[in-house]
């Protein structure tokens, strides 16, 4: 299986049946192709599309079949994407054109890390002003790195503010305004209304469910292992009216969604270029999932134009 769910490029084939594309298009990629048809794609709010998330788990494209191999031997598509490469084989479902001005790295982000953490900001907070609250759990890196995929601050009568669970050096909070150490969490309970936990884990949801006010919602966009489970007291959602929301590929339109994010960095809203930690080498790879795995990288982007440096 070539790994890889964040990519961008430039459209250099075109297969005979594709229509509404042109050769040196600049495209980012979506992980979860949709189809357009199914119920869940026909819903009027966002659902995974039912064919898109079945062909990701046969590691097809979302039109049937695989198109790359090695040694006679089919190759998994990742996500419909597989970006680990020098090159990708997609479906059109998985293109979004972006403007020429935006650089390949920012637009690799597109399609997750500010998909997500937009969407999950701006698709699932409540109407009026209020007082949005990232919470995330890791070292500092990984999770700023998941926290920052949203960049942006709220608008209106808004604060923003970081939570880790660890102690140890802050470095620049991405987006927020304030931070917050694991001995000044207590002060903020059942203070906010948005609550977005980042990261996958239970201790985080767990605080970020405290941190959220009577009538607030908590978001959670971190993807824990399958069987991770945790506690959770119902009475408390339902007698302080809290909604326990799950966002998914920022819940919005992707293509709108990210056409959006790509024209707020343009207009220097968005400054996606912060969360890139690291330009590497598709040679690199190796020693930069070690580097993940240490929480000592924020963002790594495989550039392929620094094979020739």
């Amino acid at each position: 299986m070539v790994l890889g769910h964040e990519a961008c490029g430039v459209i250099e084939e075109l297969g005979s049946a594709v229509d509404g594309y042109q050769i040196g298009d600049r495209v980012a990629l979506i992980f979860l192709p949709r189809c357009g048809d199914c119920r869940a794609c026909q819903a009027p709010h966002f659902e995974p599309c039912e064919h898109g998330t079945a062909a990701n788990a046969a590691g097809s494209l979302l039109g049937g079949g695989r198109r790359l191999h090695r040694a006679g031997t089919d190759v998994h598509h990742q996500n419909g994407v597989s970006g680990f490469a020098t090159h990708a084989v997609v479906h059109t479902s998985s293109l979004v054109v972006i403007p020429q001005d935006v650089p390949a790295p920012v637009g690799a982000l597109l399609g997750c890390a500010v998909l997500t953490g937009g969407g999950a900001v701006f698709e699932r907070r409540s109407h009026g002003h209020q007082r949005a609250n990232c919470s995330g759990w890791s070292r500092w890196g990984r999770a700023s790195c998941d926290v920052g995929g949203a960049g942006r601050r709220p608008r209106g009568n808004a604060r923003s503010r970081y939570v880790d669970l660890q102690t140890g050096p802050c470095p620049p909070a991405y987006g927020a305004t304030l931070v917050a150490t694991p001995a000044e969490i207590a002060e903020h309970e059942r203070q906010y209304d948005l609550v977005i936990e980042c990261v996958g884990s239970t201790r985080a949801l767990e605080t970020a469910i405290k941190l959220t006010r009577p009538g607030g919602r908590t978001v959670t966009v971190g993807l824990p292992s399958p069987t991770t489970r945790m506690e959770i007291s119902p009475l408390s959602l339902v007698v302080d009216t809290r909604s326990l929301i799950g966002s998914y590929m920022g819940s919005g339109d992707p293509t709108e969604d990210i056409q959006r994010y790509a024209q707020m960095y343009l207009d220097g809203r968005l400054p996606i270029d912060r969360l890139i930690s690291a330009h590497i080498k598709l040679s690199q790879i190796n020693e930069a999932m070690d580097a993940l795995e240490a929480g000592d990288a924020l963002r790594q982007v495989i550039d392929l134009a620094a094979e020739h440096v």
